[in-house]
């Protein structure tokens, strides 16, 4: 197999286009630069797959279990604190401010009335190619998402970026 017309340098100045977009962080983790933190993420991924897929935990459950075990550990963590004169464990302030709030309702409030539009605009805007467009891609979508578990279907695309 001959490559001599193959330009190896074009490929990875399009891939390097490609992370441009991308924080560092993410880039570094997808290119295995940080070779712990992309095998961290790896071995995470696929015992949260696992745990999810194969063992049939549900995602409700495990943050339950999750939180839960976190509050034992800070209680007796304060509990035995006190009993042997150490500090309590340092916890943040709690509380979201008010401002903040509503930064977030605004936002979301935006979000929703432009979806809100936009499904008015389909469902009653009259315009019946548009709404047989969006119905039949709708259909297409669910019918082909019927042979995936979305799930595994994400692991493999994660996995996927990782491996390149």
């Amino acid at each position: 197999m001959d490559c001599s017309g193959y330009d190896v340098d074009l490929d990875i100045s399009i891939l390097w286009n490609l992370f441009s977009y991308i924080p560092d962080a993410v880039a570094d983790v997808i290119l295995w630069r940080k070779w712990t933190h992309s095998a961290t993420f790896l071995v995470v991924s696929t015992a949260l797959w696992f745990l999810f897929e194969r063992a049939g935990y549900n995602l409700l459950s495990f943050m339950s279990n999750v939180l839960l075990l976190l509050i034992v550990i800070l209680f007796c963590w304060a509990k035995s604190a006190t009993i042997l004169n150490r500090p309590l464990p340092p916890l943040p302030n709690l509380e979201i401010s008010e401002e903040t709030s509503v930064k977030a309702a605004d936002e979301m409030r935006v979000w929703v009335n432009y979806a809100l539009s936009i499904a008015q605009d389909i469902a009653v805007g009259g315009n019946w190619t548009v709404f047989l467009k969006v119905a039949t891609l709708l259909w297409v979508i669910s019918y082909i998402g019927s042979f995936f578990n979305f799930l595994t279907l994400i692991y493999i695309c994660m996995y996927e970026l990782c491996g390149m």
